[in-house]
């Protein structure tokens, strides 16, 4: 009965042996199996992060030349409206001088570079930067212009309201020194005429006597047969307003029937009318000083008996008069 069974026992030991061996074979093959899929999946990642930097690269590339663009554009931008404004400002402000010529000109240049930079295709970043500082040194210095200049406006519409304040101001006191002058002038004239009425000489105390000549002796008469010439004298009073010098008197002297003996000359009456005289006579006057004028007449014919009439003009007024009488001689020529 044992001996039966001694197979079983030995199949049994068999697949157990069996089983033992077969356990490693089996676990190596796990082993290789995950270092295939490790590596699967290493290659995999591998081409997923290489294809994920490469995009990456790409994208950044894109974003970096999109932001160079876009930086471009925009300085440009900001460069033609700033050069715009300063235009305007220079332009419309070319009668204005001293710092605002030498803030433009700061102006001109740092435009130029600008410009410069920024026509340049191929132009760097650290070009790009710099034209972008410039752009803000320009953006100031056009601001201080305009600052400048609207400064320079206020101070000039100040003056130009002071200017023609004292336009009107000047006009005002020239209107009153013309009124001053023409009142002064009125005032002269008034006064000048005034000393010339008050510096006419004034003749007093005339005295007309008709002489009888006899020989080298004089005799006075009243008679017009004997009556050879009139002696005509009167004093000049004194005039402290008229100056010394030579002043002329005219001398009227009409006869009887009141016409004028024959004429001597003529001059014009204070009334603007024209007058004749029978004689001139010069005197050498002192200012102050009283005088007496004399002189003799004769008539171009003999005397006639009756009134005759003295008139005596200086500076055309009528300064005195005086009258004689001459009588007929009676019968027996007394």
């Amino acid at each position: 009965m044992s001996y039966t069974q001694f197979p079983t026992s030995t199949t049994d030991t068999n697949s157990s042996i069996g089983g033992s061996s077969n356990q490693p074979k089996n676990n190596n093959n796990k082993i290789i199996i995950a270092a295939l899929l490790i590596a699967l999946l290493g290659t995999w990642a591998y081409i997923i992060y290489d294809k994920s930097k490469v995009k990456e690269d790409r994208i950044q590339y894109v974003d970096r030349i999109m932001k160079d663009s876009i930086d471009r554009a925009t300085l440009q931008m900001q460069f033609d409206l700033l050069s715009t404004k300063a235009d305007s400002l220079t332009e419309n402000n070319q009668q204005l001088q001293g710092s605002i010529a030498e803030r433009a000109s700061e102006i001109n240049k740092l435009k130029n570079s600008i410009a410069s930079i920024l026509k340049n295709k191929n132009a760097t970043v650290a070009e790009l930067a710099e034209a972008k500082k410039q752009i803000a040194e320009l953006n100031n210095k056009i601001e201080q212009l305009f600052a400048e200049i609207e400064t320079l406006k206020a101070e000039n519409k100040q003056l130009t309201a002071s200017n023609e304040q004292l336009n009107e101001e000047k006009k005002k006191i020239s209107g009153e020194k013309d009124e001053l002058q023409t009142n002064l002038d009125k005032t002269k004239k008034e006064k000048a005429a005034v000393e010339d009425v008050a510096s006419t000489l004034h003749a007093a105390n005339i005295n007309i006597t008709a002489i009888n000549l006899k020989g080298s002796k004089e005799k006075e008469t009243s008679k017009a047969k004997k009556a050879d010439f009139f002696r005509i004298s009167f004093d000049i009073s004194e005039n402290y307003i008229t100056p010394s010098g030579k002043k002329s008197l005219m001398v009227c002297v009409f006869y009887p029937d009141g016409s004028l003996s024959p004429s001597n000359g003529s001059f014009t009456d204070r009334e603007g009318n024209t007058k004749q005289f029978t004689n001139k006579v010069d005197i050498d006057y002192v200012q102050g000083k009283k005088m007496n004028v004399s002189f003799d007449w004769k008539p171009g014919n003999k005397f006639e008996t009756g009134n005759y009439k003295i008139e005596v003009y200086n500076n055309g007024f009528k300064i005195g008069e005086g009258y004689k009488k001459l009588d007929k001689s009676t019968f027996l020529g007394l």
